[in-house]
């Protein structure tokens, strides 16, 4: 008679690969899945039952900011709580390691947190901290191209010279060798945009021998978006590595509608090489309070303010009329600050939302004190909302995008999918319930329907409460395929 540590009972899997629903037992030990199918002669040190609920692999948020909070704040539980048990860090250029400040972090870096919170010189300093705090969510990590410069140049207002994409180089590659998943780009940010395309090219040619992956938030998402793809497809074909285009969208009321051509590029691309997107299921973005998007087309919402803490929360033309200046007068007042932009159109959000090769990230900012509702909302909105109630696609896909495409596409070995010797991180959810609740006025709600969920086999929440015991770990890169496959759409 066969034994595990784990039983889970009655449950329809949803097995992470698009596959249908099907009924089944899952049996875990020593944190891996030993079994799935009809178990009902096992013998288990625990069992759960499901009572025929949906239970899917781990959410794989791939595009965060929790760089820090993983090791100031390893509770994590605004992703905990949404079913997520692996996030990536580093994306768009900005990343804790491997970083020497030489003062206050530059924007965006901010988003991390203040000069305290970078204490990684090197990578493997930031893995073994990750490792020694012990968050409840695994962690994987991409290097940022803008931390890069910073630590080398003098200046982030010009492309750099040869010198210092060589030390840039170096450091990167002493990542990859670590187990970083590869380089992201923010280039749309004033300390990045001076880079050349040469600059980020060259950055990007150590990636293939350690297949790693090229990820960007684009130089442009407004009127310049094809060039700014055409930008990054360059980059990765030069290179010879996977290209992910970071949270896409297509920001600005003159730019609504445009996603059809955009998505067309991106289908273009993929016929010659590896090339997927993430997005995040809400019409608003958030970031730093950028000039260049200060407009009175759209609402934006000020989530803090150095200077004017006491502006948080008010939207930028209230204030502006407040202290009776032009909103963008009022802006510059408020830097440094951050800021949430209704840029987008709800048709663009769901054309590229149920595209095949989009992958569900958050992109929330843990350290704002207001954040956007994604941050804890983004998972459960794409089951709750654009799956159940808006049937932008079938469950099994939904899943896809959130567990399977995410864990393939940046390498994550044994992780993602519901299979034999895989790490049981695992979500059991009621897809009839389950919802967002976070919103643009009270964005810090953990979400409804989220029954369990297990980091490497450990119970880690139940009844949207935490249970104390976290079992996340720093995931090294495992090898990320760079040539195209015969369908030419699997990544």
């Amino acid at each position: 008679m066969s034994q595990c540590d784990l039983l889970i009972r009655n449950a329809r899997i949803v097995d992470g690969s698009g596959a249908p629903v099907r009924n089944g037992d899952v049996a875990v030990t020593r944190g891996r899945i030993v079994a799935i199918g009809d178990l009902s002669g096992w013998v288990p040190a625990e069992v759960v039952d499901a009572d025929g609920k949906v239970l899917s692999p781990g959410f794989i948020d791939v595009h965060t900011h929790d760089d820090t909070n993983v090791i100031r704040q390893p509770q994590m539980w605004p992703k905990l709580s949404q079913g997520i048990t692996t996030v990536i860090v580093g994306n768009c250029g900005i990343s804790a390691s491997p970083v020497t400040l030489k003062g206050d972090p530059p924007d965006p870096m901010n988003l991390l947190g203040t000069a305290e919170a970078f204490q990684y010189p090197s990578f493997g300093a930031y893995a073994d901290a990750v490792n020694t705090a012990s968050p409840s969510v695994n962690v994987a990590a991409l290097i940022g191209h803008t931390a890069l410069r910073q630590n080398q140049m003098d200046t982030l207002d010009r492309a750099a010279n040869a010198k210092e994409i060589a030390a840039m180089r170096a450091q990167l590659a002493e990542a990859l060798d670590y187990g970083a998943l590869g380089l992201s780009t923010g280039l749309a940010y004033a300390n990045a945009y001076a880079a050349s395309t040469q600059e980020i090219m060259a950055l990007a040619e150590p990636l293939a021998d350690a297949g790693g992956i090229y990820t960007t938030h684009l130089r442009s998402e407004f009127a310049e978006i094809l060039d700014a793809m055409d930008e990054a497809f360059q980059t990765g074909k030069h290179a010879r590595v996977p290209v992910v285009i970071s949270h896409l969208k297509c920001a600005g009321v003159e730019n609504w509608g445009r996603t059809v051509d955009v998505l067309k590029a991106l289908d273009a691309a993929r016929k010659e090489q590896v090339v997927g997107c993430d997005c995040y299921p809400y019409t608003a973005s958030s970031s730093t309070l950028d000039l260049k998007q200060v407009t009175d087309q759209i609402d934006i919402l000020i989530t803090w303010s150095e200077p004017h803490p006491a502006m948080g929360g008010k939207l930028l033309a209230e204030i502006a009329a407040e202290w009776r200046l032009p909103q963008l007068e009022a802006a510059k007042r408020l830097q440094p600050a951050g800021a949430v932009y209704h840029c987008m159109s709800e048709a663009d959000v769901r054309n590229v939302l149920k595209h095949p090769a989009t992958a569900v990230g958050s992109d929330g900012l843990p350290n704002d004190p207001m954040p956007h509702p994604r941050l804890w909302g983004a998972f459960p909105r794409v089951l709750g909302y654009y799956c159940r109630e808006q049937q932008l696609f079938e469950l099994p896909e939904a899943v896809h995008k959130m567990t399977g495409l995410s864990a393939e596409r940046f390498g994550l070995a044994e992780r993602g999918f519901i299979r034999e010797g895989y790490w049981a991180d695992l979500v059991l959810f009621d897809p009839e319930t389950v919802r967002d609740l976070a919103t643009f006025t009270d964005p810090q709600q953990a979400a409804e329907g989220i029954a369990a969920v297990w980091v490497n086999g450990v119970l880690s929440a139940t009844d949207k409460q935490p249970t104390g015991r976290r079992a996340g770990r720093f995931l090294r890169r495992g090898r990320i395929g760079n040539t195209l496959p015969a369908a030419a759409s699997a990544v």
